[in-house]
């Protein structure tokens, strides 16, 4: 029987396009090889290119597979082949380079996971200034509504109790199919699904969060209080560069609206440091509106130039590395004290969590996580694992610690 290893690099999507792809081979009687240090017959890199350092992680994946066993298939996938194939057919020892959208074919399950992710949309139209997405990945394009219920309902049926609705332009899921249909639609359909008990959206842009989409949240009981809307800049000047769809004042009426609407909710959100023409005074924006937001989580990146895009032909007044990575450094501990302040104000409170295993970091605790997105470790002889519970929330150690388990566990 022969063996592969799978290796991916990036986002949501790259990882369902991954565990499509690994379902395809378990199909025709491949097995995957668990064991890091034995060597495989097949490997498969599915990778990204959303930054250079990206595209620099992607061939050196490339290059570890070939090094570990040089007789092997070597397959490469991903974003990466859909920009840089010619590149790639260089590198000696890749068998096989496919450009290919694993789409249709849908999942039963998701590798070492228990919230299983469900891509329903792929592709974008927004072209962003500083972006190779559009480039890659296509126009937006939406799967059927009968195809997500049935992916569903089968991912349902395995165990999986958290479904993750992921795109590469989540919000604009809908607008190309015939009737025209919304993401809303989505959440309801899934909502009616037995065993899955919760909804969470992936990242979705500011300008396609509508009043009803807010509704739905605050009213369901499966949808997740979690929202992960890039911000990318605080400052109006960047922001138009940049070609976002939004202004500062905007994002902050939006977030003050939906946390209104929907108390206890977490923000996660992006931003991209060192856009050419960032003065000292549009990151000090930026800092200011990550002040006012209070997120959870900044996922932060220094800028890169990428070719084919705008900021990257013709966009004047890039920023020194140097500079970049000193402001990328005062985001860093600027969001980690408002991460700090947002989960003290859950200290006390009674929440469920939806365990997803064992943690890494401490011997004898599980971990998980709540609706709105704060990690949580707790103490426990017994299994956790996919269970979930209600737990008290003790301490902040960086992440939310617990000392005991408090309420009930859920039947299934």
């Amino acid at each position: 029987m022969p063996r592969i290893k799978f290796y991916t690099l990036g986002c949501k999507v790259n990882q369902y396009d991954t565990q499509s792809i690994r379902e395809r081979f378990f199909e025709h009687g491949f097995k995957e090889e668990p064991n890091a240090s034995r060597k495989a017959d097949v490997y498969l890199i599915n990778t990204c290119t959303v930054t250079s350092s990206a595209d620099q992680k992607s061939r050196a994946a490339i290059r570890s597979c070939i090094k570990e066993n040089p007789k092997a298939k070597i397959i490469v996938t991903g974003c990466l082949v859909k920009n840089d194939s010619r590149q790639l057919a260089k590198i000696k020892g890749i068998s096989f380079i496919v450009n290919k959208s694993f789409f249709a074919a849908g999942i039963s399950s998701f590798h070492s996971h228990t919230r299983a992710f469900l891509k329903i949309q792929d592709g974008c139209d927004n072209f962003c200034a500083y972006c190779k997405v559009p480039l890659v990945r296509g126009r937006s394009r939406s799967r059927p509504l009968a195809e997500i219920v049935l992916e569903a309902r089968r991912l349902a049926k395995n165990g999986f109790k958290e479904i993750v609705l992921t795109g590469i332009c989540l919000g604009a899921y809908g607008r190309d199919l015939k009737p025209k249909i919304s993401l809303v639609e989505v959440v309801a359909a899934l909502e009616k699904i037995g065993g899955i008990l919760r909804i969470r959206l992936s990242s979705i842009e500011a300008g396609d969060i509508s009043d009803a989409l807010i509704n739905k949240m605050a009213e369901s009981k499966k949808l997740c209080r979690h929202l992960h809307i890039p911000m990318q800049s605080g400052d109006d000047e960047i922001l138009k560069r940049m070609r976002r769809r939004y202004t500062r004042s905007y994002y902050i009426r939006l977030i003050r609206k939906i946390k209104q609407k929907i108390p206890g909710l977490g923000l996660t959100t992006d931003c991209l440091v060192g856009f050419p023409g960032e003065t000292e005074k549009h990151f000090q924006n930026t800092l200011e509106l990550i002040k006012r937001t209070v997120p959870l989580k900044v996922h932060i990146f220094p800028y890169s130039r990428r070719e084919g895009t705008l900021a990257g032909s013709k966009l004047s007044g890039g920023i020194p590395a140097f500079i970049i990575k000193e402001r990328v450094n005062r985001l860093k501990s600027w969001a980690a004290t408002c991460a700090k302040d947002y989960k003290k104000s859950f200290l006390g409170a009674r929440v469920p969590v939806l365990f997803e295993g064992g943690s890494k970091e401490i011997k004898g605790y599980w971990e998980g996580y709540t609706d709105n997105y704060i990690r949580v470790l707790l103490k426990s002889r017994r299994s956790l694992k996919n269970k979930l519970i209600f737990v008290r929330l003790r301490n902040i150690s960086g992440e939310c610690a617990l000392d005991k388990i408090r309420g009930r566990c859920y039947k299934y």
